[in-house]
């Protein structure tokens, strides 16, 4: 693979329960066939997945989840990578929240960062793990690629005024942004919010309350972290809002000669 040239096509969805959202998983992958899907929260234990996603042929699976309310999982398509990919959990992993696989030089890695509200100080220690991760990665010589719902909302412009209840709401703190922005720091592009330097109302992350979601009133929590070089190769970052019943919509972004 190294050395190889083409676009590349990768989306990350926080689907809230693989078993809720199995059937609009399949659906929405046979519309738009990234060739990179990133999913996280699944709820679910390695055998629990359904067995539709977990035998779809035209991809490699790697899910590391075992039940509770965490759980990653990295779907890579068999026409971008003809053998199954080894994957690893870095070592600031608990409670199955990241997972990693290589294609050729380049990481990719599938990330549900705590939300903090109940342990803060492990949200903020897994912060700093990623900011480490990228870093490493990045004096490697390795490109990377960090998907996932990082439960963060990086400047105030990231939540809509109305979506917040309390002054001072976890995902909001300095301490959070600024462990999210030393990880972007490590060589790192937000391609979402790279592509749409100037929309106020980014968001992928709706309270399942008051049609939030239908009158836009979110936070944009769900990223896409590139190396800078593929950062600057990316053409498109589109946040799929009409994309299931999950309370986080998928981002596809898509990349040109990334490989």
């Amino acid at each position: 693979m190294p050395g190889m040239a083409g676009p590349l096509s990768i989306a990350t969805w926080n689907v809230n329960g693989i078993r809720a959202r199995g059937e609009q998983l399949l659906e929405w992958l046979a519309r738009d066939r990234p060739q990179v899907v990133a999913l996280q929260e699944l709820k679910a234990k390695p055998e629990q997945v359904p067995e539709a996603v977990s035998a779809l042929e035209d991809y490699w699976h790697v899910f590391h989840c075992a039940g509770a309310y965490s759980g990653v999982s990295l779907h890579v398509r068999k026409d971008l990578c003809p053998d199954s990919p080894s994957c690893l959990h870095p070592g600031f992993d608990f409670e199955t929240r990241i997972v990693t696989v290589g294609l050729g030089d380049l990481t990719l890695a599938s990330v549900y960062v705590p939300n903090g509200g109940k342990d803060f100080a492990a949200k903020m220690r897994f912060l700093e793990g990623l900011r480490e991760f990228a870093a490493a990665e990045r004096a490697s010589g390795r490109r990377l690629i960090l998907c996932g719902d990082l439960n963060v909302a990086l400047t105030e412009r990231d939540v809509h005024p109305k979506a917040i209840q309390k002054p001072g709401a976890i995902g909001t703190l300095p301490e959070e942004r600024e462990l999210l922005a030393q990880t972007i720091g490590q060589g790192l592009t937000d391609v979402g919010r790279a592509l749409d330097p100037d929309n106020d109302a980014l968001f992928t992350w709706w309270a399942p309350w008051r049609n939030l979601r239908q009158r836009n009133i979110g936070w944009r929590i769900d990223y896409v972290l590139a190396s800078e070089a593929l950062g600057a190769r990316a053409t498109s970052a589109r946040v799929l809002a009409e994309i299931g019943t999950s309370d986080h919509a998928p981002v596809l972004v898509e990349f040109a000669e990334a490989l």
